[in-house]
Order: C-alpha cells, then sequence, then structure tokens
C-alpha cells in the first residue's frame, strides 16, 4: 500500500490530492510537490472510510484540532459522540480522541465510525489504561499501535523525542513535565533505568503506520506548561530529536508533523515558530494554543487563541484548541463549542493577514451585509451564527418601539439617529 507520501514522490496527484487543492484554492501539482517534500501531510487511513480529505501544512489554510475523550471519572461514548457532532458544527478540521478510562476501543470505533474529519490518538494512553503505567515498554506498545491503525486512525501522537537524557534539565523546571504522555514514560524510564521504548521501537512504529498510511504527530513530551518554563533547555534538546525523527519517518514513507510548546510568552512565538521549522525542515507545526498567561484560569480559551493567531501567522500549520476548563477539568460539548469558536477566530485572523486565497470573503460579505443593514446576511456569514443572532432579538426585546418608518436599519446600540452607518449611506446618495 503506498502513503499519500510516497504516491507524491513517484509523481501520483491522488484523489486526496485533487480535493485539498480544490478546498484550498490552489493546484493539485503544488499540493503533490508540498506532500512529497513532507511540508503538507493529508492524515487519512485506509481504513477510515467516509473521511474528507484535509491538508495539513504552513502554506494551507490554518487547520484547528478538537480534543475530545472520556476520562477514568467521567463521561461515556454517547458523551463523545455528542462532543464529535458540537466539533464538527463548529469547525474542527480534526478531532482527537484523548481518552483514558473504560471503553476506549468502542468510544473510538464509534467515532470513527460517525467522524467525516481525520481522527488523532494517543497510544501511550490506552497502553496504560490496558497494562498499566509500569508496562508501557512491553509488546503491548505494538499491539495497541497495530489495533489502532487497523481500526481506522488517521494520525497518532508518539512521544518518541523525550530521552533518557533529557530528565535532569526537565525536572528542573518550575512545572516539571506537563505532557500526560511525557510524564508517563518519563516515570517509566526512570523506574526502570531504560530508554523511551517508543524511541527504540520506532522502526516497527513506522512500518505500521506505513501499511496504513498513519502520520505520525511526534509530540512534545517536554512542552513547557507554564510561561517561566518556557523556551528552555529541554524543551528545544527534545525538538533536536523530533528534527531527526521527521527524516527517519519521511525516509521510511510516513508522513510526519510536529507537536508545539503550550506555554509561551507573545514575544518568544515567532522565534519557536521559526526554530522548529529550521530544526524539522519545514514539516507542519501542530501547536497547543500557545497560553500567553498563566493567571486566567477560566478563560485559557481565550488566552490560548491569543498565542494560537500569532502562532499561525508565524507558520504553525493547526492549532489545538484549547477550552474554558483547561487546567480545571474534562470539557463538556459547550466548552468544546467555546473553544473552537475562539480558535476559529484566531486561525481567520492570521489566514487573512497572510492573504490566503479567499480568506477574506467572509469578511467582506459581512461588510456588505452591514451597509445594507442586512441582519439575516450578517449572521450567516459569522463564524458563529447563532450568538450574534440572539443578542440582537434579546436588545429588540428591551429596546423602546421606534415608529415602523425606520424599520430595522439601526442596532440599539446607537438608535436610527446616531447610527453612522444609516448617516453614510445618506451621504453617498447626495
Amino acid at each position: 500500500m503506498s502513503t499519500q507520501l510516497l504516491a507524491a514522490r513517484q509523481g501520483i496527484i491522488t484523489p486526496e490530492m485533487y480535493k485539498v487543492a480544490e478546498s484550498e484554492f490552489l493546484t493539485p501539482e503544488f499540493i503533490r510537490a508540498q506532500v512529497a517534500a513532507g511540508k503538507i501531510v493529508i492524515p487519512g487511513n485506509i481504513n477510515h472510510r467516509n473521511l474528507i480529505p484535509c491538508g495539513i501544512g504552513r502554506t494551507l489554510r490554518t487547520k484547528i484540532n478538537a480534543n475530545i475523550g472520556n476520562s477514568a471519572l467521567t463521561s461515556d461514548c454517547s458523551g463523545e459522540l455528542a462532543k464529535l457532532a458540537v466539533a464538527c458544527k463548529y469547525g474542527a478540521d480534526t478531532v482527537m480522541d484523548l481518552s483514558t478510562g473504560g471503553n476506549i476501543t468502542v468510544i473510538r470505533r464509534a467515532i470513527i465510525e460517525k467522524s467525516t474529519i481525520p481522527l488523532g490518538t494517543v497510544p501511550v494512553y490506552e497502553i496504560v489504561a490496558r497494562a498499566g503505567a509500569a508496562n508501557i515498554g512491553g509488546d503491548i506498545l505494538l499491539q495497541v499501535i497495530r489495533e489502532q491503525a487497523e481500526q481506522g486512525v488517521d494520525y497518532m501522537t508518539i512521544h518518541a523525542g523525550l530521552l533518557k537524557k533529557h530528565l535532569p534539565a526537565a525536572l528542573k523546571r518550575k512545572l516539571g513535565i506537563v505532557s500526560r504522555g511525557g510524564a508517563l514514560i518519563a516515570a517509566w524510564m526512570k523506574d526502570n533505568d531504560r530508554e523511551n521504548p517508543f524511541y527504540e521501537n520506532f522502526d516497527a512504529i513506522l512500518e505500521i503506520c506505513r501499511q496504513y498510511d498513519v502520520t505520525l504527530s511526534l509530540g512534545d513530551g517536554l512542552r513547557p506548561g507554564c510561561l517561566a518554563d518556557a523556551s528552555d533547555e529541554a524543551q528545544f534538546a527534545e525538538l533536536e530529536i523530533l528534527g531527526e525523527l521527521v527524516s527517519r519517518c519521511r525516509n521510511a514513507g510516513v508522513q510526519a508533523m510536529v507537536e508545539g510548546p503550550g506555554h509561551i510568552p507573545l514575544d518568544q512565538i515567532e522565534m519557536n515558530m521559526l526554530k522548529e521549522r529550521e530544526i524539522c525542515d519545514d514539516a507542519p507545526f501542530y501547536i497547543l494554543g500557545p497560553v500567553v498567561v498563566d493567571c486566567a484560569p477560566g478563560y485559557d480559551h481565550l488566552t490560548a487563541a491569543m498565542g494560537g493567531m500569532m502562532g499561525a501567522f508565524y507558520g504553525a500549520a493547526m492549532l489545538c484548541y484549547v477550552t474554558p476548563k483547561e487546567h480545571i477539568g474534562l470539557p463538556d460539548s459547550d466548552d468544546v463549542a467555546r473553544g473552537l469558536t475562539a480558535f476559529k477566530i484566531a486561525a481567520h485572523a492570521a489566514d487573512v493577514a497572510l492573504h490566503r486565497p479567499h480568506a477574506q470573503d467572509r469578511d467582506n460579505q459581512i461588510s456588505d451585509a452591514r451597509a445594507v443593514f442586512d441582519w439575516e446576511k450578517q449572521f450567516s456569514c459569522a463564524i458563529e451564527p447563532e450568538r450574534p443572532r440572539a443578542y440582537r432579538q434579546a436588545a429588540l426585546a428591551v429596546s423602546t418601539p421606534l415608529p415602523d418608518t425606520h424599520g430595522s436599519e439601526f442596532c440599539t446600540m446607537c438608535g436610527p439617529d446616531f447610527c453612522s452607518v444609516r448617516l453614510s449611506a445618506r451621504l453617498k446618495k447626495n
């Protein structure tokens, strides 16, 4: 079975490449060349039958991932399917099932059957759930990865860049290792005085991924978990290994993207994006946020969207959304919607600034609708229509009635006599 990467290198434009080109308003040959170079990935397991192809790369529209999944304490299959439906409704480009509780296989199968967008996983979670944290390095590692690939998982986060030699630097940090996968693997390495089993089994993992065309998302097990730990020795030591793993993936014909930092001050974002591009040969960069301040729990969908906008502008290919529950608890469907809306705005702002093809069309359409007080057209052009429509209805319900001659050509902020848009329309006529 040929992967998208191998096909592209052979000069073949696959049906998936044609569809990505159409959705991005680019030529199929451009997509093929970028896939061949490893600068665009098209996650698409051969067993994910109802998938709509999605391209991820710095030269494409900024993509957004939504994390869902249960925990050992809460949620079930129906709850995760409800989150999937919300994620698709609010515009997620991919979704990751991060389930760590019971019925992981059942939940994942249901998500794959329902999802038309690529699905990612973190296999170490299922390994630990099934065999315990003490048994990460056994035969179950490759068994779980193969089972997930057979099931139809499109991309997998593998924390293979965190090595035993990195632990001293990581443990000097204010918050240590905040990645769940990274912490689990670090603890196993320290307890067993052995190297990272995902690194040691990397060639075998590549064989499985090549067979099913699973894209590897090279995980940042040492991402900073607070501003004080940003851009430190441990983070960049792991990034150097991820650059080596990108090369090994490409040599094996396996698509690869690189995961990036979680908490970074605004002034360090550009440097981080450029450093990954240099070290990892422009492999698509998939970043969590980044969160740009640490002191706003409950509002981290906003602090992370700020960082995500800057990250996308400086070269990140995909943003992993953050919800209001970040650092607090397991998100529900409402949190999924709020997180995605914040990140859709961030990604769109970056795409407009980067002059992506047709990125500003929606903004121009909504401006035209505002000029003629076409309220419904404004709502239909909005990134999230429901809230502004409800705001308009609520405002009108409590406003003082006016003569019918004014129609709907005003909002309740200015009223008809102070409306600059109405005055501008009159001036244009004169």
